[in-house]
């Protein structure tokens, strides 16, 4: 048998250059201190029951809340209507709860004015945007008059955005392919962008709202400048239909999802100066639902919801590759319909919550809050996870705005002044009422229908007005009969001698 004995160091042969020693099979971690963030479900008692959700299938959430309150479109009959709960007020809501109820059509979405917090606009299927004023405790009764009705779109309005610096700007798309620019100081529209061919699905812009992003049905992508309506970049996705959009602050990244031409569901980053190709793309999965993307401008962390899932993927985003970097998955088996999102100046920062979500859950007929929490064993303010953000007072005036100045937000600390209340108030303008009449019809008095509903609605209303109508003939019709029988009376009777 041969002995072998072992070699020394200088007598082991050196390997090759081509081979490497490192473990491909390991996985490469990023170090960052957003990857272990985990979702957490209210308790039930701190869930808003018993809430009738409604089962419009337009795709928006139906959900808006603030630090004061949670509103939640419900399912109606005739008209549309919408909670407007105070944000402490959890647990079983009764039927009889009071409501906004002064829509005559279906409401297709509600925002909270980022600003003033008792103001809240909607739109409906009745072609109107409305104004509400939330008392601060709540409502005691049915609330039926806006304190501002603004009618300019021919179709229903199914979108309303908030300029994120100006004061009382906001933006409404219709199914009449139009964007508005309410200026709410004078009550009117004061731009209309008429630049998409099918109907706006999505509008987002960036930090100081100087450019605005859509998303249209007739698959193009674009960004433009809102106050003069002129279309600075535009794509046809031939590969990726997006459906929402997203900037990504002023990294000048735009974020898209949508669908492949393989009908899977996937998200795309672009170069806000140029749209020809995306950045990256990524697939996520092969259901159906609608993708809802919201980004935290704060973090640099995206969250992906599906419509009709009941997970919430999260990313991080960085500017260099490989830009999206997944993070977890929070899961959950109740499917959701839409998701509310609190303003960063409401969340707990004492449990080191970043984000906070309200699900729409229709099969429970219930509102769960979920916080997304970073672990940390340390009770005090966490200054690397709460930068300065947006605050709640804006940069400019709706004049300034128009004018063309651009200013960022307000920025303010969440360790000194997250509970500071903003003293603005909204003051609505006295408007005399304004008439459109060709061929002698009041353009803004008759809106033609264009859904089913609106042609239901506008029939019954004719048939109670022929009703009435005739009524009043056949009462009119005895009344003549009446006369005419007490002239003849009088005629037939002897004269007075």
């Amino acid at each position: 048998m041969p002995f072998y004995r072992p070699l020394y160091e200088w007598e082991r042969p050196s390997p090759p250059p081509y081979v490497h020693f490192k473990m491909s099979w390991r996985p490469q971690y990023r170090c960052s201190k957003f990857r272990n963030v985990y979702g957490k479900v209210a308790s039930r008692e701190n869930c808003y029951d018993c809430i009738p959700i409604t089962k419009n299938v337009h795709d928006n959430h139906f959900c808006a809340v603030n630090p004061k309150f949670l509103a939640i479109v419900t399912e109606s009959a005739g008209g549309g209507s919408f909670f407007v709960i105070p944000l402490h007020q959890t647990g079983r809501i009764e039927p009889n709860y009071p409501k906004v109820c002064g829509h005559q059509g279906t409401v297709l979405d509600i925002k909270w004015n980022p600003f003033i917090e008792n103001i809240i606009a909607s739109c409906s299927e009745d072609t109107s945007v409305r104004i509400w004023e939330i008392p601060d405790g709540g409502l005691k009764r049915n609330m039926t008059e806006a304190v501002l009705e603004l009618y300019g779109h021919s179709r229903r309005v199914g979108l309303i955005e908030w300029h994120p610096t100006a004061i009382n700007i906001l933006f409404s798309a219709g199914y009449d392919y139009k964007i508005l620019i309410w200026n709410l100081d004078v009550g009117e529209a004061v731009k209309m962008i008429d630049c998409h061919t099918d109907v706006i699905l999505c509008m987002s812009f960036n930090t100081d709202g100087s450019l605005m992003a859509t998303t249209c049905k007739d698959k193009k992508l674009r960004v433009l400048e809102p106050r003069s309506g002129r279309v600075l970049q535009e794509t046809t996705c031939k590969n990726h239909k997006v459906t929402r959009v997203v900037f990504f602050g002023d990294m000048k990244r735009l974020l898209t999802t949508g669908v492949s031409k393989w009908n899977t569901r996937q998200i795309a980053l672009w170069d806000q100066e140029d749209l020809s190709m995306p950045v990256t793309e990524e697939e996520i999965d092969g259901l159906s639902g609608l993708l809802f993307p919201f980004y935290d401008v704060d973090t640099h962390m995206l969250y992906l919801a599906g419509k009709g899932d009941g997970n919430i993927r999260y990313y991080e985003i960085t500017a260099e590759k490989p830009y999206l970097t997944y993070l977890m998955e929070f899961r959950s088996p109740a499917p959701q319909k839409g998701l509310g999102v609190m303003p960063k100046h409401g969340l707990d920062v004492s449990a080191c919550e970043i984000f906070r979500f309200y699900k729409l859950v229709t099969l429970k007929n219930q509102i769960e809050p979920i916080s997304m929490i970073v672990p940390r064993r340390s009770e005090n303010y966490q200054e690397d996870i709460y930068p300065m953000t947006s605050g709640t007072e804006p940069a400019l005036s709706p004049d300034e705005w128009l004018r063309g100045v651009n200013k960022g937000p307000v920025l303010m600390s969440l360790k000194e002044g997250y509970r500071k209340e903003n003293k603005a108030i909204y003051k609505a303008p006295v408007k005399e009422k304004k008439s459109l009449v060709v061929n002698g019809i009041d353009l803004l008095e008759n809106v033609p229908p264009r859904t089913e509903n609106e042609l239901l609605r506008m029939f019954f209303k004719q048939q109670e007005e022929i009703r009435r109508l005739k009524e009043q003939l056949s009462q009119r019709d005895l009344l003549v009969r009446q006369l005419e029988l007490e002239l003849k009376n009088l005629r037939n009777s002897p004269k007075d001698s």
